[in-house]
């Protein structure tokens, strides 16, 4: 069976209600939370991709049990202190940089070395970011080529607690320490620029001892040692992330609508919406709710008549890292040049998604200006793409994937796009949405 998905229709006007699958982020760290409770943690819309997979793999590995009884994942924790560390582990994070960097917190303590690798893209980003300050605590680490996987981490059984000045806007760095924090006797304190807050909302709910200050660049967050988990049954909202691709593509075709349902709208991933909207693209928030400390709502998104271009605040980076592939399409059918700065982490992701975002939309016609870290893009609000264009070699990024295959059903062009099951990643059944906003396609009246 062919790896290429061939594209040569854009899609017609659709009104649709879907849902997308769990949360990414909420998943991997539901397991790792699960793992570590003191009792049986169970989840329903636990998002079933290879990024999970691999999580749930993981804490497998350090003794813990996991079932799947029909559409329910179960986690039998062991208490704080309950992975079983053995000789020769090595733990295999796959394409996921929030596993590889969140456990790599949890294992400070280990009595054995651990082993972490991962596939080529994830083997290619920057660990040292996270390795420098888990070191402080007392663990030591081994790098490929100083900053690399594969890496092995050497526990210690005297760990100190650390002050962490965290500058880049990572989630995954600030929750790593917050993990090695709850490990430690004493206070832990993080000062992290603005960045996806799951991993203290979910501290949060369960009564761990931390604290949280927001200022207005930064948070600050002091951690205790944890002595005790309770079990947490969560339903898994759905990701914001895989909502993008069907916010942007519904916001790009004539006379649509869509309504995705149950989304997580946690205010630090809203950025795309933020920045949509500032574009003029119709976004309401319908039926909202708070579930476990998060923001819940249905997602509801119209066709845009015109799009305006924006010179976009980096204010809002943080919030939308995940989605500026997807966002810069959207600037492409703008009327005027959109400016958009100090993104170099979109160089740090599962492929150099910055070079990308110029690739993709120079071959569909673009003028784009980059430099290594802003990116100006020439909007063309009459664009249509009629040539043929081809997606390969990059790292099977599934982002990159889905964001072609979003181009190519708004602008037309006959695209050939490789490695299609880089979704497997975070949205293995987004192909199967597609097909179903192609059948809807003019059945229901568009108001």
């Amino acid at each position: 069976m062919s790896n290429t998905l061939v594209i040569k229709n854009r899609v017609k006007s659709f009104v649709k209600t879907i849902v997308v699958p769990g949360d990414k982020s909420l998943s991997i760290r539901w397991t790792l939370f699960a793992s570590l409770a003191t009792g049986v943690s169970s989840a329903s819309n636990l998002l079933i991709s290879e990024d999970v997979l691999a999580s749930i793999k993981a804490v497998k590995q350090l003794g813990i049990k996991v079932n799947f009884k029909k559409d329910k994942c179960y986690i039998s924790g062991k208490g704080i202190d309950g992975y079983k560390y053995k000789k020769n582990i090595t733990i295999n994070a796959e394409n996921s940089g929030t596993l590889g960097r969140l456990i790599l917190g949890l294992l400070i303590n280990t009595k054995y070395p651990i082993k972490i690798i991962g596939d080529t893209s994830l083997s290619k980003r920057d660990f040292s970011r996270i390795t420098e300050p888990l070191s402080k605590f007392g663990a030591q680490f081994k790098l490929n080529k100083g900053k690399n996987l594969p890496l092995t981490i050497f526990g210690s059984q005297k760990l100190k607690p650390i002050k962490y000045t965290e500058k880049k806007g990572s989630a995954q760095c600030k929750s790593s320490v917050l993990f090695g924090g709850m490990r430690v006797n004493g206070t832990t304190i993080i000062k992290a620029k603005k960045s996806r807050n799951h991993t203290e909302i979910l501290c949060k709910y369960l009564n761990l001892p931390i604290s949280v200050k927001t200022r207005r660049k930064q948070d600050e967050i002091k951690i205790n040692k944890v002595k005790n988990i309770k079990p947490l049954n969560y339903n898994i909202p759905s990701d914001i992330s895989s909502s993008a691709f069907f916010i942007v593509l519904t916001a790009l075709s004539n006379n649509s609508e869509i309504i995705i349902k149950n989304v997580n709208v946690n205010p630090s991933r809203t950025g795309i919406i933020t920045i949509l909207k500032k574009m003029g693209v119709s976004i309401i928030f319908k039926n909202k709710k708070i579930y476990k400390g998060e923001k819940i709502a249905d997602i509801k998104v119209k066709s845009a008549n015109s799009i305006n271009s924006i010179n976009c605040p980096s204010k809002f980076n943080s919030g939308a890292i995940d989605e500026f592939l997807i966002i810069f399409l959207v600037a492409a059918k703008a009327s005027g040049i959109s400016y958009f700065k100090k993104l170099a982490e979109l160089n740090q992701k599962e492929s150099p998604r910055l070079k990308w975002a110029k690739r993709i939309l120079t071959k569909m016609g673009i003028k784009t200006i980059t430099t290594k870290d802003s990116i100006k893009i020439y909007g063309n609000p009459k664009l249509k793409v009629k040539n043929k264009i081809l997606i390969k070699n990059y790292l099977k990024d599934h982002r990159v994937f889905m964001t072609s295959v979003i181009a190519a059903l708004s602008f037309g062009g006959e695209w050939n796009i490789h490695d299609k099951d880089s979704i497997k990643t975070s949205f293995p059944n987004f192909l199967k949405i597609i097909d179903e906003l192609k059948k809807n396609a003019k059945k229901k009246k568009y108001n």
